[in-house]
């Protein structure tokens, strides 16, 4: 089994990527294989909507300049996918979105729905407040892919703010735990 983790996040050692980790040791530890993707580091250009997606119905990106097609294959690799986030203003990270949008219209026009049944999970870090906001913005986007979406009680939303601060909400590192587990129930049952 499978899982890829895209983080959205610029900062290779922020509060993001450890709480990532978090999860994907847990994985690890039940001999799950993992792969983590910094998406940030590929400065993508935002769709144009150039409807090739739609014409070509093969689920890939007309646009080669970028890793996009290497990162769509990956996840339709998978069995599971993270997406991770931190909210600066209400909302994903700019390069996040761009990813969601381009991934989500190519998979969306692929007549295979390549995502369809994977095992999904969100992860979000919130200084103060949009977290949620971000939390259903990337469930919504896994839900529209028709994948299986596994949470926490409580939810994946952690606040934090300098590095390393996520390892102080003690509810945050709950829902890292339980949705590791999650994610691995889900998969075993495959």
């Amino acid at each position: 089994m499978k899982v890829v983790a895209l983080n959205g996040s610029p900062r290779l050692l922020g509060n993001t990527s450890n709480a990532l980790n978090v999860v994907l040791d847990e994985l690890n530890k039940e001999g799950i294989d993992t792969e983590y993707i910094q998406v940030y580091e590929d400065h993508m250009n935002p769709c144009n909507h150039c409807s090739s997606c739609e014409v070509r119905g093969d689920g890939r990106c007309v646009a080669e300049d970028d890793n996009m097609n290497l990162y769509l294959d990956k996840m339709k690799a998978a069995d599971g996918i993270i997406l991770a986030s931190p909210t600066y203003y209400g909302s994903c990270t700019a390069q996040l979105k761009i990813f969601l949008e381009r991934a989500g219209l190519a998979c969306m026009f692929d007549k295979d729905r390549p995502l369809r049944g994977k095992v999904g999970a969100a992860l979000v870090i919130q200084e103060r407040n949009g977290g949620y906001a971000v939390y259903s913005e990337l469930v919504n986007w896994m839900l529209s892919n028709e994948m299986t979406v596994v949470g926490s009680n409580p939810l994946c939303v952690i606040n934090a703010k300098n590095p390393f601060d996520y390892e102080n909400d003690e509810k945050g590192m709950k829902a890292l735990k339980m949705m590791s587990k999650n994610i691995i129930s889900e998969l075993e049952k495959r």
